[in-house]
């Protein structure tokens, strides 16, 4: 099998420190009191939506690692067809998908639902996590950061 490699344009971090440096901030500030889990899938399912290579590549290793079964990462672009998720994460990565792709904006349906889920305090948290692995896709798929890439 013959791969294609993706050229880095930018190693962002050396280039831009502190921007990276308070991103990492703010995505450490935004995971706070959300259960690791349910952070990893919205994580994945964003960076689905981006196609951010790398994110994708990240978060499923991650995933696994806090426990996620191989099933639900593989059905997580059918989240809507699957048993396989909670009610609380189906109202997590509605949310994910109406705040990653804006430009409909986020119905009041979507957002009453996850609501219904998560309190006042973890709804902003999860609202965080979503801008925040948004910003992680744009820095990463505009750079060309690439599985593997340092």
């Amino acid at each position: 099998m013959t791969t294609h490699q993706v050229p880095q344009r930018m190693n962002f971090p050396t280039v831009a420190p502190k921007v990276f440096k308070a991103v990492l901030a703010l995505d450490a500030a935004a995971r706070a009191g959300l259960d690791p889990v349910l952070v990893e899938l919205v994580q994945i399912r964003a960076s689905q939506l981006n196609r951010c290579a790398y994110c994708i590549d990240y978060h499923t290793t991650d995933a696994r690692k806090a426990g996620e079964a191989e099933a639900r990462i593989y059905q997580l672009t059918a989240w809507e067809e699957s048993s396989l998720y909670t009610e609380k994460e189906r109202a997590a990565l509605a949310l994910t998908e109406a705040v990653t792709l804006l430009p409909g904006g986020v119905s009041d349906e979507v957002y009453d639902t996850a609501a219904r889920h998560f309190d006042e305090s973890e709804l902003a948290q999860l609202i965080a996590l979503i801008f925040t692995v948004n910003a992680w896709n744009r820095m990463n798929t505009t750079t060309r950061k690439t599985p593997g890439a340092v």
